[in-house]
């Protein structure tokens, strides 16, 4: 018998490492399944279609619950800030450029909910991301009443987790970031190309000539025609006013041509003065809707606005010279205490005094009646 080579012996020390190996894993993986361990693998998903509404999904931690309604997610943020959709267009364009310029002021993060999101996304290129529905029901929201102008106790708001209210619609919350509101307000590529396709078929009436200067003309009606004079002892915008504003114009421009909407326009057709031709209405050969009324006028140079905050906007994004209805209420009117004209006009806007002797009359008609009940 020989003794056995160097060979040998490597090959035999190799064999029993293997051996010594194999039994290791098969006892610990043994011991794995035995303990009820599941071995994890990496979920391969395909990519996600990018849905119309972009919801997110945020980890919410509660002053009463540590648990998230995100399992797995990063930990929260120091504060998630949004506000109560309410009210029409307008209203809804002043809380959203409202929440974001206060957000930003405080160093906050800024979340619309899902009814703002369907106001304006159609029209707007907006960019604040959408709060999960979910995340709204658990979050315990502080909520604040805006008034409609800016105070200096909101630039110093310290609530994690604050839900605004109210109809805030003033430049003094949002003027410093004019540009971005603007840059958040553009339209829709096919709303600002039609608006643009319809101005340019316009020409002037007794000349045939394609017009230098557009003014968009917002003739704000509807409930107005009850509530101003019954609850807050104004008027709307009168024939008067409206042909004081027009003339301004004229004044200043050379054949320009007005471009009127309203959700009044049989009231337009019949009171404003269109025998110089340089007057057209929407819905009579315009195509008319109030995504598409108020694409026209952000795409006029000028603007005529009455009252409300759709025609606020729409002066607000276009530009130009300005006129308004100034002075629209009586001075001993409620309107007044929510209400500050310096607040909603910006000063180099023109305004007109409205002509307020029919509601003087119909307050006067009411004051024997202050004192019953």
């Amino acid at each position: 018998m020989w003794p056995p080579s160097r060979r040998q012996l490597c090959l035999a020390f190799l064999l029993v490492c293997a051996l010594s190996a194999f039994s290791f894993l098969l006892h610990l993986h043994q011991d794995l399944f035995r303990n009820g361990l599941a071995l994890s693998l990496p979920c391969l998903e395909r990519q996600p279609v990018p849905a119309p509404v972009a919801i997110v999904c945020l980890p919410v931690t509660s002053p009463a619950s540590n648990a998230s309604s995100c399992a797995g997610r990063p930990a929260a943020p120091s504060g998630i800030w949004t506000i109560h959709p309410d009210g029409r267009f307008g209203n809804q364009m002043g809380q959203y450029a409202t929440l974001l310029a206060l957000a930003q002021l405080n160093g906050r993060r800024a979340f619309i909910l899902p009814a703002m999101h369907a106001a304006l996304a159609p029209v707007f290129r907006i960019t604040l991301p959408v709060l999960a529905p979910e995340v709204n029901r658990r979050t315990s929201w502080k909520q604040l009443l805006l008034h409609d102008w800016m105070s200096e106790e909101y630039s110093r708001l310290e609530d994690p987790f604050l839900k605004f209210t109210g109809f805030p619609c003033s430049w003094t919350f949002f003027h410093h970031v004019r540009e971005q509101i603007r840059r958040e307000f553009t339209l829709h590529d096919h709303l600002r190309e039609e608006a643009q396709r319809l101005l340019g078929k316009l020409r002037l009436g007794r000349t045939g000539a394609r017009p230098r200067t557009f003014v968009g003309v917002h003739v704000r009606r509807g409930d107005y025609l009850q509530v101003m004079p019954q609850r807050w002892k104004g008027v709307v915008g009168d024939r008067a006013y409206l042909q004081q504003a027009m003339d301004w114009f004229r004044a200043r421009h050379e054949a320009p041509i007005f471009v009127v909407t309203s959700n009044g326009m049989k009231w337009c057709w019949e009171n404003i003065d269109a025998s110089r031709g340089d007057v057209v209405f929407a819905g009579n050969g315009l195509e008319s809707s109030p995504a598409k009324d108020f694409a026209l006028l952000t795409q006029c140079n000028h603007t005529v606005m009455t009252i409300g905050t759709f025609g606020f906007w729409a002066a607000y994004l276009a530009g130009g010279d300005t006129v308004y209805l100034a002075n629209f209420t009586l001075p001993d009117s409620e309107f007044l205490k929510i209400f500050k004209p310096e607040a909603a006009f910006l000063p180099e806007w023109v305004g007109i005094n409205a002509d307020l002797s029919p509601v003087r009359t119909l307050s006067g008609s009411w004051r024997p009646w202050r004192f019953l009940g």
